[in-house]
């Protein structure tokens, strides 16, 4: 008599393994191994062994008992109706339905006849300007798409000729077949090869769409995108996508917006960035510039003494929020310029400015400052030289 293999080594468990570990090695190997999923010839014993092996070892009582005595003193005591009766498969719907529904699509000892099937959901990119998904627009798209032929209207058949029910599989789409398990019989169903699961045939093809009942083509749509659309939105369509089987609905389109960056504006979210260059004057002194928006030009106050890099906040001249009556705002970041060829007259007036100042014109960055002197009417000349 041939020595039978240790149930541990069957299910690749340690002796020591938990019943955690013991359960979650049976459901790979089961699903590996079930003769419905592994043609090899093989695969049906392996399945009935690993069953056998997780049928002793989820009872504790079986398991202690094989521990100790191992097969010899284990079979002295049980038949193999003794091995599956009162096994621990109380997570059998679990396991089998994983398999099963792997398998076959649907559970086990379930229908196959998948029916009719929706049409596949289809996506397309729109791209915008910032300008474009500030205002929004309604945009004109051709989408490429499969429809229902026009020639048979769905069926698949020529004009003139009917549709009749598949002898193989009597209309029900599916066909089944009876499988031994440790655990009875058990029926599995699977689509008809005949049919493909529609549970109809056809004699004569409709010569336009070659039986398939859809053909390839294209249409046109409008697309309504709304004011302060982000990128990567998906603006969805219902029925806009692929035909379905005949008595089946067509799937969606989801058109998804991609606005390309902007060469001036800088987005995040709802709110708008924008850099400016003012020079030294300007910024000393204090002025009014002209900034855009993407509403348009708006006059924005400098106050004397501005910094390099300080930002100023333009209130409402963001993105508007989609659906939404509120606003973002914009934010202006300035930028000082430093002139880099200067007259002889614009150097003279800034070395007197250094030395009112309480700076010496050569004296390096960090030196310490000398008392600060006014001197009326410096800066009218500083504004009007730099302004020649």
């Amino acid at each position: 008599m041939a020595t039978k293999t240790d149930y541990y080594e069957i299910l690749g468990v340690s002796k020591d393994a938990t019943d955690d570990e013991i359960k979650k090695s049976y459901r790979k190997l089961a699903m590996q191994y079930h003769p419905d999923k592994n043609d090899s010839p093989e695969a049906e014993e392996k399945f009935k062994e690993i069953s056998e092996a997780y049928a002793v070892l989820s009872d504790s009582e079986k398991r202690s008992s094989y521990d100790r005595f191992g097969h010899a003193g284990f079979d002295s005591r049980y038949s193999q109706d003794d091995i599956f009766r009162g096994a621990d498969f109380s997570d059998f719907g679990d396991i089998f339905g994983d398999i099963f529904g792997n398998i076959f699509g649907g559970g086990y000892g379930g229908s196959r006849n998948r029916g009719p099937q929706r049409g596949a959901d289809l996506q397309y990119e729109l791209r915008l300007t910032l300008q474009e998904a500030y205002k929004g627009k309604t945009v004109e798209i051709e989408v490429p798409k499969v429809i229902e032929c026009d020639k048979c209207m769905g069926t698949g058949a020529k004009q003139g000729t009917s549709v009749k029910t598949c002898p193989e599989c009597r209309g029900s789409g599916s066909t089944a077949r009876t499988i031994q398990t440790p655990f009875g019989n058990m029926v599995s169903q699977s689509t008809c090869s005949v049919c493909h699961g529609s549970g109809k045939m056809i004699e004569t093809p409709c010569p336009k769409c070659s039986g398939k009942g859809k053909v390839r083509s294209s249409k046109k749509l409008s697309v309504p995108v709304p004011a302060g659309v982000p990128n990567g939105m998906r603006l969805r369509f219902s029925g806009e996508g692929n035909a379905g089987d005949q008595g089946a609905p067509a799937g969606d389109l989801y058109v998804v917006i991609r606005v390309a960056p902007d060469s001036y504006f800088v987005r995040e979210m709802d709110d708008i960035y924008v850099n400016v260059d003012l020079n030294f004057v300007q910024a000393a002194l204090g002025t009014e510039i002209t900034v855009k928006t993407l509403g348009g030009d708006v006059t924005m106050t400098v106050p004397e003494g501005t910094q390099t890099g300080s930002t100023f906040r333009l209130r409402g001249k963001g993105f508007p929020r989609v659906n939404s009556k509120s606003v973002g705002d914009q934010f202006v970041t300035v930028n000082l310029i430093t002139p880099d060829r200067l007259s002889q007259e614009q150097r003279q007036i800034l070395e007197e400015f250094a030395k009112s100042s309480g700076f010496e014109a050569t004296t390096k960055a960090g030196t310490k400052k000398r008392e600060k002197k006014e001197k009326g009417g410096f800066f009218k000349k500083v504004k009007e030289a730099f302004e020649e």
